[in-house]
Order: C-alpha cells, then sequence, then structure tokens
C-alpha cells in the first residue's frame, strides 16, 4: 500500500511538473512594469513621469513593432492623457513627454500590431 501512495504521488508530481513547464506562459515583468495578456500577446507597460514604454511578446518570443499603431489613454483622477505611441526598437514602443503616473493612475492601451486585430489592454499603475 505504501509503494503504491508512493507511486501514485510520484505520478502526479511529473504530471503537475508537465503542466507547468508546458505552458510557457511567463506573466513576470521584465522591465520593470505592469503585465497583461490578451490573445496570447503579452504586454509590459513601463510608465514613468517622462515615458511610457511598452513592450510586447508572444510566449516570451519578442513581436515587431514596425508598422504598429498604439495609444495608452491615462486615467488621473479626473484627468485624462491620451498619448499615441511609436516604434522604437525591436518589441517596444515608446512616448515622450510628462506623464502622471503612479499609485491610482490607470491606463487603457489600445493597439493595432500588423497582421493582427485591434487590441486592448488595462493597467493599474503602482
Amino acid at each position: 500500500m505504501k509503494q503504491l501512495l508512493i507511486a501514485v504521488l510520484g505520478a502526479a508530481t511529473l504530471v503537475a511538473t508537465n503542466v507547468h513547464a508546458g505552458a510557457g506562459h511567463d506573466h513576470g515583468a521584465k522591465h520593470g512594469g505592469v503585465v497583461r495578456e490578451v490573445k496570447s500577446v503579452t504586454y509590459e507597460l513601463v510608465a514613468k513621469s517622462d515615458s511610457l514604454t511598452v513592450h510586447f511578446s508572444d510566449h516570451g518570443k519578442p513581436i515587431a513593432t514596425a508598422g504598429a499603431k498604439a495609444e495608452v489613454t491615462l486615467y488621473a483622477g479626473n484627468d485624462k492623457t491620451v498619448v499615441p505611441l511609436e516604434p522604437a526598437g525591436d518589441n517596444r514602443m515608446v512616448a515622450k513627454g510628462s506623464f502622471k503616473v503612479g499609485v491610482g493612475v490607470r491606463a487603457a492601451l489600445t493597439v493595432t500590431l500588423p497582421g493582427k486585430p485591434e487590441a486592448k489592454a488595462n493597467f493599474n499603475l503602482k
């Protein structure tokens, strides 16, 4: 009986490990921002007072942003600011300026990547 229990627990551990390892989803922030996934695309918004940067990936692989269109709408109290983003490197889009960011600020991203339908992601900034 004890051997059967050990065998069952061992098999359950292997199954659980394979499911976790095979999922292919790493939602952790790689650039110090806030992460959201929409339809297998991961968006990481790094919001600073002088720049907004969004990094794009698909299961950890960078997604090219050449030809992409995106904007972030910031909601800070009663203030609403719409900020267009520009491609800036392999897998990111950036806006430079002066922005209200921090705890309590919400950001709504609207993006159209080449060959993909428009997507939206919402972030609560830290």
